[in-house]
């Protein structure tokens, strides 16, 4: 069968999907349309633009100016429904319509096949690159990819309106979205428009607000919603945009009220996501369920599994080398050790990486640098069966415990008349290390507003973590990790192109090959030699030295190695490194600046 010319039906597609939205129904009803009809119509003509500029600035009937014109103007569209189909269509969305510009994986039977991403971030890193015409036939063919993504997405939109009315979760997600994704500049890598889109999207979820609950006794939230509206419309800089007065102010406070008339969220949501919908400020343990990453279930767990993990946590004895939980994470280190490598259980030997702080470690759906473990239970049992660490088994602790009448006696009061078993074990232990939140550090507090002042330095620290110096776009608040918002369900990875020694005449990149040897075969690809598990900077300071290999002894090494764009940044072959390599420009005040707001996160003390 020969393969069809898309040049050939490109028009008639079009006229069908126009046919469609402009049909004798729809005129009929255009009156009584709804803002969301309105809206994704809206952005289904502005698609059609967007696919027809692209194909002329592939042919040379059109400018960059044109095409960087209906990107923007798609996008701005797009965000004022994002809140819709992010939350309707939340898959779907992130595969073909606005996910991360960077390569990934989909496994195929026990293979992973590499896949090139698509949607509008893409087409913004294109369209507003250096030489966009360099890439004419890549936009071509991502706009008619994205125009035919978004048809199947409006047409079954059309065949299920009435199931399709989304509550106040998905306007608060939109909120996390905005502060986290948006005037960060994640979701607008070239363009960093991030300001005007924020705008669109709080105006589509004023309107959709307006049109579903009632403003006049919900005064407050509308309100909130202008002043938001106008707070980002004031400043036209993605550099001075004052992000930590929007989220102290209008965020957070958004987010509370609308938290007060939310409606009951989907089942799926509540399976699929570790986001807590009765969480009423993103900064505090409550916004995050937990459990959601544990094998442990909220109605186990209590103060004395607690206590008897912790129990657990000090002692030596469990292991064949006179190592605890504590040998490699000390509370007066912020549960680091401040080791470049972790002391191994054999005599003059270090383990093979860093290790990092266990304060919030239960926030991720991956562990280890490497993410080779899926959950606190197993990275635990990577430790206990290492040659280099415990060097032991679950028969040889269960005995030891059996053996001590006090366990014994701890182990009968918790689990009732149980044999001290392993799943017993496991969830002591697990119970323990989830207790290890950090989210009251003396900036947590602030945007609380539980106190009225912050130093200013820290103030423009933040500004310039979440602005100019990109570092938010891997280290997403509120964890300050790579555990991806809005649902936090999943962790990223990155190529940084870390050093063996920062400082050398002659760098070399670390030979680890991070992610790639994690012996996960469904993922072995090329797309992850040396990529690393991004780990919370929230208590940074106390746990010194840096990165995997501990090579960077202090906070001013890292800042420095980001600031001149990791690895291909220093002229050293990085490849797909996903760190961006060009210069951040920052001066000496700004680096102090961004380390002291990395040391307002340190609550350390309180554990």
């Amino acid at each position: 069968m020969p393969t069809p010319n898309l040049k050939k039906i490109a028009i008639p597609l079009t006229a069908i999907f126009l046919a469609l939205i402009f049909s004798p129904a729809s005129k009929r009803t255009e009156e009584k349309s709804s803002f969301l009809d309105k809206n994704l119509n809206q952005l289904s003509l502005q698609i059609v633009k967007l696919e027809k500029t692209a194909s002329d600035f592939h042919t040379g009937k059109t400018s960059v100016d044109s095409l960087q014109s209906a990107v923007r103007q798609t996008r701005l569209q797009f965000k004022k429904v994002e809140f819709f189909l992010a939350f309707q269509y939340p898959e779907f969305t992130t595969e073909h319509f606005n996910g991360a510009p960077l390569l990934h994986i989909e496994k195929e039977g026990t293979q992973p096949s590499v896949i090139e991403p698509e949607g509008l971030q893409v087409l913004d890193e294109l369209a507003f690159s250096e030489n966009p015409s360099d890439e004419k036939a890549t936009i071509d063919a991502l706009s008619k990819k994205l125009f035919t993504n978004y048809k199947a997405l409006f047409l079954g939109y059309q065949n299920n309106k009435t199931s399709q009315k989304p509550g106040t979760d998905a306007l608060r997600l939109e909120l996390v979205r905005i502060f986290t994704l948006g005037v960060t500049g994640f979701d607008t890598p070239g363009s960093l428009n991030a300001l005007d889109e924020a705008k669109s999207a709080l105006e589509g979820m004023k309107a959709y607000w307006v049109e579903n609950y009632d403003s006049e006794k919900n005064r407050r939230i509308y309100n909130l919603f202008e002043d938001a509206i106008g707070f980002v419309s004031s400043e036209k800089s993605f550099e001075k945009f004052d992000r930590l007065t929007f989220l102290r102010e209008y965020i957070e406070p958004l987010y509370a009220e609308l938290a007060k008339s939310q409606e009951s969220t989907s089942e799926i949501l509540q399976r699929t996501s570790a986001w807590n919908n009765k969480s009423s400020t993103i900064f505090s343990d409550a916004f995050l369920n937990p459990y959601y990453f544990t094998e442990l279930q909220a109605d186990d767990d209590t103060p004395e599994l607690r206590d008897l993990g912790k129990k657990l946590f000090y002692d030596t004895r469990l292991s064949n080398a006179n190592m605890s939980c504590a040998s490699c994470h000390a509370p007066e280190k912020a549960f680091a050790d401040g080791y470049p490598k972790s002391q191994s259980s054999l005599p003059g030997k270090t383990v093979l990486r860093n290790a990092p702080t266990l304060l919030n470690a239960v926030y991720a759906d991956r562990y280890f640098y490497d993410l080779r473990a899926f959950s606190l239970e197993q990275q635990a049992e990577h430790v206990i069966f290492n040659p280099e660490e415990f060097n032991t088994a679950y028969s040889s602790i269960l005995e030891k415990l059996k053996s001590d009448p006090k366990y014994a006696s701890d182990f009968k009061k918790v689990f009732g008349k149980k044999n001290i078993t392993r799943e017993a074990f496991s969830k002591a232990l697990a119970s323990y290390v989830l207790s290890l939140r950090s989210f009251n550090s003396e900036f947590d507090k602030y945007v609380r507003k539980e106190s009225d002042k912050i130093p200013e330095d820290v103030k423009n620290g933040f500004n310039l973590f979440t602005g100019k110096a990109n570092c938010a776009t891997c280290h997403f608040a509120p964890t300050f990790s790579g555990l991806v918002p809005p649902l936090y369900s999943e962790n990223e990875s990155e190529i940084l192109g870390v050093f063996t020694t920062p400082d050398a005449k002659q760098l070399q990149l670390d030979p680890d090959e991070g992610r790639l040897g994690n012996q996960i075969h469904s993922e072995k690809a090329w797309i992850y030699a040396k990529s690393f598990k991004t780990t919370t900077i929230r208590n940074a300071a106390k746990t010194a030295p840096y990165f995997h290999n501990g090579a960077y002894k202090t906070l001013e090494e890292v800042i420095d190695f980001y600031d001149q764009g990791g690895g291909e940044g220093r002229g050293i072959s990085t490849p797909n490194q996903t760190l961006p390599p060009d210069k951040l420009n920052l001066t000496d005040k700004e680096k102090k600046d961004l380390i002291a707001f990395i040391k307002s996160l340190d609550d350390s003390g309180n554990f």
